[in-house]
């Protein structure tokens, strides 16, 4: 992660974990719910704590932090990403899936180049990272994110959609545990 996106353990961020070639994987619950899992382990074992996401169709949006300073968040997010990474290529390699041989080529082809990654390259580089400084910040971002499956027409109102913590927002009680920020 370079200068620009650092990730200082004291904030909280709002971050962008995107597919290569921004491939719909997501599309599958089998797949949305190996990420779910995945999240669910980093608040109960790592210290993630998240006060909004949404998981669309090829990325993921999150204002998170972590709790403790033994595990960072960019150590949270780096296990999530290559926890991830390797389970769902091999769930996608293991059941029927219409889309196996174009999915395990085009994340084979964005890491056969990189010296990082031994067999498939999954996630993008990076996350994004934009720190939480002001309230304004935060609520445009919270905005944002719960209004993604609006603007993409997958819902009509942000808290009919399973995938995100709007319906935490809303008084209900989502997928994952949320720190509500209000």
């Amino acid at each position: 992660m370079g200068i620009k996106n650092r990730i200082d353990a004291e904030h909280a961020y709002f971050l962008t974990l995107t597919v290569v070639d921004w491939i719909d994987v997501f599309t599958r619950p089998v797949y949305k719910h190996l990420m779910m899992d995945s999240l669910q382990h980093c608040i109960d074992n790592k210290g993630m704590e998240i006060n909004a996401w949404v998981l669309m169709s090829n990325h993921m949006h999150l204002v998170a932090s972590a709790t403790s300073i033994e595990i960072t968040l960019s150590d949270i997010l780096r296990d999530v990403k290559k926890f991830t990474s390797k389970k769902i290529v091999a769930t996608i390699s293991e059941i029927p899936e219409s889309r196996k041989e174009w999915m395990l080529y085009r994340f084979d082809f964005a890491g056969k180049y990189d010296p990082k990654i031994k067999n498939y390259k999954f996630w993008q580089e990076g996350n994004d990272a934009k720190e939480i400084q002001t309230f304004p910040f935060l609520k445009q971002k919270i905005d944002y994110i719960h209004n993604n499956p609006v603007r993409t027409e997958i819902v009509a109102e942000p808290h009919h959609y399973l995938y995100s913590s709007a319906i935490d927002y809303a008084g209900g009680k989502g997928l994952l545990p949320v720190e509500l920020a209000w």
